[in-house]
């Protein structure tokens, strides 16, 4: 059974005057999947996601995100997709009912279903509590949950998260990839960037760019079979960082 495409990218290049960002990528990412994009700062990763994004444009190639071509209707992928940002997206001044309450109401929905979910939504992470609680008044775990449960709070098809569990203790992020699954397991396409390489081990598939292009793309263990490394940041250094030969 063929899987289900929610981005498609063809020969993807993005260019900033004379500079190339983002050179000829080529990839895929199926329904449900978790999949990592790797690569270090200036690799072009932030580029190519602000593309999928619908919040720039492409200067070449073919990219489609839920079916949506990101060169002609770039504003209808927002409608779409969910995203977190490395730093906490969510407004400090106001509660977390009302936060859940204006994201919702972003996206549309309707304030008798709004308001049911909200509630469904803060029971299922025992937020009931701190439902009247400024966000500025929240450790930063709790801020990282309930950031991540509002970008997935409309049903998207795809969620992009841009390092989440950055500056996160370990136990907290353990609990953030568990909130990843379960988003996975509904159906959800979960793209997620991180410079934690343990982390990229729990992805389904990963993808690592270098000098924006992609110089690896399949599942963490045959990338680490393939290279002859015990670990993918053994990898991540590996492909991005190649031994030069004394002369």
């Amino acid at each position: 059974m063929e899987r289900e495409k929610v981005i498609e990218v063809r020969d993807l290049v993005k260019k900033f005057g004379a500079f190339t960002a983002n050179d000829h990528l080529s990839f895929d990412v199926y329904r449900g999947e978790i999949f990592g994009f790797l690569g270090a700062n200036g690799a072009g990763k932030t580029t190519a996601i602000r593309i999928l994004c619908g919040l720039s444009r492409p200067t070449s190639g073919r990219v489609m995100v839920a079916g949506i071509d990101a060169s002609r209707r770039p504003e209808e992928i927002k409608k779409r997709i969910g995203y977190m940002s490395q730093r906490f997206s969510l407004y400090e001044d106001l509660t977390v009912r009302e936060n859940i309450e204006l994201y919702g109401g972003i996206y549309g929905m309707r304030m008798k279903e709004l308001i049911h979910r909200r509630e469904a939504m803060l029971q299922r992470l025992s937020f009931t509590s701190y439902g009247d609680t400024l966000i500025r008044s929240l450790p930063l775990g709790l801020r990282q949950k309930l950031s991540f449960a509002t970008a997935v709070f409309h049903d998207p098809e795809i969620v992009f998260l841009d390092e989440p569990t950055s500056g996160v203790d370990p136990v907290t992020r353990r609990q953030f990839w568990e909130m990843i699954y379960e988003t996975a397991s509904q159906g959800i396409t979960v793209f997620v960037t991180t410079h934690y390489m343990d982390e990229a081990e729990y992805c389904d598939r990963i993808t690592i760019m270098n000098e924006g292009k992609i110089v690896a793309l399949d599942t963490p263990s045959v990338l680490r079979q393939q290279y002859g490394t015990a670990t993918v940041e053994e990898l991540f250094v590996k492909i991005t960082r190649p031994q030069r030969t004394m002369v």
